[in-house]
């Protein structure tokens, strides 16, 4: 099981389920009827629009002979992922930043986390001062100083 979860980490665990139901040959709908749940509902944590409870887990997990918990923890590891591309979505202020510094790609497509070694030289490369300032203050001055430093030549 623990190899399974680290293939599947960040994959809603509806969509293993689906997997799994395919696998095997059984439908949604009797599977559904099967363990007292609306069908709909099971269509909807399939499909990833609704996440895996507890009661329902067992129910699955218990009818199809999977580890207890198994789903679960699933839902935990996709809740966990979600949660990080949130809190990676953070951003400075667009409306401070020039799109023409970005010319090469959509500034609602970088990921300001991953590649901030990059914007960083970018702004102080080919940006004014308030670019400058507000970038230093999304990142922190001690980012900026350690990706600048890093950047000079020996």
């Amino acid at each position: 099981m623990k190899k399974d979860l680290n293939i599947l980490k960040g994959i809603h665990p509806g969509f293993v389920l689906e997997r799994e139901l395919e696998k095997r040959q059984i439908r949604k709908g009797n599977f559904a009827l099967q363990i007292q749940e609306y069908p709909q509902t099971l269509s909807t944590i399939t499909k990833g629009k609704r996440d895996m409870n507890i009661g329902l887990a067992l129910k699955i997990e218990h009818v199809l002979g999977i580890e207890e918990g198994f789903f679960m923890i699933l839902q935990v590891y996709y809740d966990i992922e979600q949660e990080k591309k949130k809190q990676n979505s953070a951003h400075p202020n667009l409306s401070i930043i020039r799109s023409i510094l970005f010319w090469d790609t959509k500034t609602e497509k970088i990921d300001w986390q991953n590649q901030k070694k990059a914007i960083i030289k970018r702004i102080f490369e080919r940006g004014n001062e308030m670019e400058k300032k507000e970038i230093t203050s999304f990142y922190g001055n001690e980012t900026i100083s350690k990706v600048l430093n890093d950047a000079k030549p020996a």
